[in-house]
């Protein structure tokens, strides 16, 4: 009989047990091509997190326009980007897990293990969880790679995560990071980007901090997204001791023809040679990693209208990607939300369930007249 639920073949109870960290991030193609890009963008625009519209409405509209357009269009960005050995978004983020486990695993020891996981696209989050329970997890720690909390973001996490664990036989223990907009740690590394950044080519007479937008009825419906991007730029402002007129907060990435928060970083970039800004340093605290949105839409698209609309000079300042100062802000979140589970004695747990697992099965061995049963009982525990 083929149960719905997944487990491990063959589980014996008492084997080794871990602590599991997901790290998830949004996702890429698998390709640059519009053949990658066609069931990348449908699932990723099929998310209700995503596109709050009636369902039959939208998938009419996504599959008769979008779908058929956007493709082509979307993948000549991704070529601009893609390098050598792939998506650039990938390679930051399974550079971003071995850094983390490596970490994680000389200051909490080795039973703690880190794998990576897209909302859309490879690798899933339900294939990360389940190279996690391959390897005995019982408690999992899910840590988004989305600072400022969304529900279009930090939401479809949830979802996703807790999709696939429905379908699991044992459920580990749970905890999710939901937001560090406003870590030290995470400031530190955004602040210091910036000052190498003008350590190098001088300083520009505006900073724009440029976010990924959403719709302004999500927030107007509650999603705490804007004001924590208003704390972040806050806060990387006073660290590095600029004024509030000093810099500039803005979103880009729109998309639809409904109103965004604003203001637009585009329409932004387009008007400030006009009034007077002839140099910029532009950076995108949200994104951890350089991806489409940063490496084309930011550093090529943008600087573009800037440039056109009379600008001289244009500083890209990158992600925070593998920076130690963004690692270290990873591994103190883990630390702190595993509390209580990087005290307990694994290995003495796991021995004391084996024990009582071996004494179960003697004595149903041993048991008359019932043996055979209970230890067929016994034998099916294992499944």
């Amino acid at each position: 009989m083929t149960s719905e639920y997944k487990g491990l073949e063959h589980y014996q109870h008492g084997d080794k047990s871990s602590l599991g960290v997901l790290l998830v991030n949004l996702g890429t193609p698998e390709a640059p091509t519009a053949s990658a890009l066609r069931p990348y963008l449908r699932q990723f625009l099929s998310d209700p997190r995503v596109i709050e519209l009636p369902k039959w409405k939208w998938q009419i509209i996504l599959n008769l326009f979008i779908l058929t357009t956007r493709p082509k269009k979307s993948a000549e960005a991704y070529e601009a980007v893609w390098t050598e050995k792939g998506s650039p978004l990938l390679l930051t983020s399974e550079a971003q897990r071995d850094m983390l486990q490596e970490k994680l695993r000389a200051e909490c020891g080795q039973r703690v293990n880190v794998a990576l996981g897209m909302t859309y696209g490879n690798p899933s989050v339900a294939a990360a969880l389940e190279e996690l329970q391959q390897k005995g997890m019982r408690k999992l720690l899910v840590l988004p790679l989305y600072p400022q909390y969304s529900g279009t973001t930090t939401g479809s996490v949830f979802d996703a995560v807790t999709k696939e664990l429905q379908n699991w036989r044992w459920v580990p223990e749970f905890r999710m990071v939901s937001c560090y907009h406003d870590h030290p740690l995470y400031i530190d590394a955004v602040a210091g980007n910036i000052r190498e950044s003008w350590e190098a080519n001088g300083r520009a007479e505006k900073l724009v901090m440029s976010f990924h937008g959403i719709p302004k009825r999500y927030f107007s419906g509650g999603d705490p997204y804007h004001c924590h991007c208003q704390k972040t730029a806050r806060l990387v402002s006073e660290k590095l001791g600029i004024s509030p007129d000093d810099y500039i907060v803005t979103f880009q990435s729109l998309f639809g023809k409904e109103e965004w928060i604003k203001p637009y970083t585009d329409a932004t970039l387009k008007s400030l040679p006009g009034e007077g800004i002839s140099s910029v340093d532009i950076m995108c605290p949200g994104f951890t990693g350089d991806c489409l949105e940063t490496l084309e839409e930011i550093d090529q698209e943008n600087r573009g209208y800037f440039m056109e609309a009379g600008g001289k000079q244009y500083n890209y300042v990158p992600c925070v990607n593998t920076r130690a100062e963004f690692i270290d802000c990873l591994s103190e979140l883990c630390r702190v939300h595993m509390a209580g589970w990087l005290e307990e004695d694994l290995a003495a747990k796991d021995l004391s369930t084996k024990a009582q697992f071996e004494r179960f099965q003697a004595n149903s061995q041993n048991a008359s007249p019932t043996g055979a049963r209970a230890s067929a009982q016994a034998q099916g525990l294992r499944a």
